[in-house]
């Protein structure tokens, strides 16, 4: 098994790290970079088995430019909602491939543990079992692998938690303690169910690895930028800012736009969500924020 990561920031290279420890592995950007075994985008597309490893944003643009459809499976590592359209990456990729040749990626996944072959847990999940297996024997040791076919529950989890994560650095960042940390993650679990119940997601889905246990990750450490997006929020920083110092993608901002539009249109309660929206794009105080949440 032959495999192309696309996508060489953290979490591609990561991926390539995890699947070279059995399979034949080589990576593609945009733009070169200096890795072991990059090769060019042109080069990538013959390969049959892609990752797809960029941000959730830049999908369909690196799709329209570069994406050439010979019969090749893709696993999506990208995790986010498309702000211009509302739509997962799943309805996303379909525009450009089948969805038996689609699996997705979830679970509490650190680059920087990856990088370093610690213990960890990912499910793959597509509507072809099949394929969504055929990613898992080639994990390596240090993951353990899970197959399901609840896509939508994966998608909403995976890009749901980047926003709490943000609400969770505000937790912390306002010096709030534990209590209120575990409420807000605990309430934010219930909202990313009732988000996902709109795409047809399973709700047990969220009780999983790509739910409750990325959300549980991402929320809580210092390792997870979307947390630091939070931290930054609760100094008054903003939005512009916090981006600068980041120096690389945190996917709950724009995901937070993307919640706060589709909650507004159909009318779908998301106050932890709304407010980590109003927080980013309308400049609100965060204490103002959490005084708002504690009333509604």
């Amino acid at each position: 098994m032959k495999i192309s990561v696309i996508g060489a920031g953290k979490w591609g290279e990561a991926l390539a790290h995890a699947f070279g420890q059995k399979c034949e592995v080589v990576i593609s950007s945009k733009h070169k970079r200096d890795l072991p075994n990059f090769i060019s985008i042109k080069e990538a597309m013959d390969l049959e088995y892609l990752v797809m490893a960029i941000p959730a944003q830049f999908v369909r643009q690196w799709l329209e430019e570069h994406f050439i459809d010979r019969g090749q499976k893709i696993l999506v590592a990208s995790k986010g909602i498309e702000v211009s359209t509302g739509s997962l990456l799943d309805g996303l990729f379909q525009e450009f491939i089948p969805s038996e040749r689609l699996a997705f990626l979830s679970g509490p996944s650190f680059a920087k543990e990856v990088m370093q072959s610690l213990p960890t847990a990912l499910v793959v999940s597509s509507t072809n079992r099949t394929l969504a297996q055929e990613y898992v024997n080639a994990f390596p040791s240090f993951i353990k692998g899970y197959v399901d076919d609840d896509v939508a529950g994966a998608e909403v989890g995976g890009a749901y938690k980047n926003v709490i994560a943000i609400a969770g650095g505000v937790c912390d960042g306002l010096s709030l303690g534990n209590n209120a940390r575990a409420a807000m993650i605990s309430r934010g679990l219930v909202e990313m169910s009732r988000f996902g119940a709109y795409y047809g997601a399973r709700s047990e889905s969220f009780l999983s690895l790509g739910g409750a246990g990325d959300l549980f990750l991402t929320a809580s450490s210092q390792l997870s930028r979307n947390y630091r997006v939070g931290l930054g929020l609760a100094q008054g920083k903003s939005k512009d800012e916090i981006v600068k110092e980041l120096k690389e993608v945190a996917e709950g901002i724009p995901t937070s736009k993307a919640l706060f539009n589709i909650s507004k249109s159909q009318d779908i309660y998301l106050p932890i969500a709304n407010e980590v929206y109003k927080m980013i794009y309308e400049s609100k105080e965060a204490r103002k924020s959490v005084e708002d949440l504690l009333r509604s």
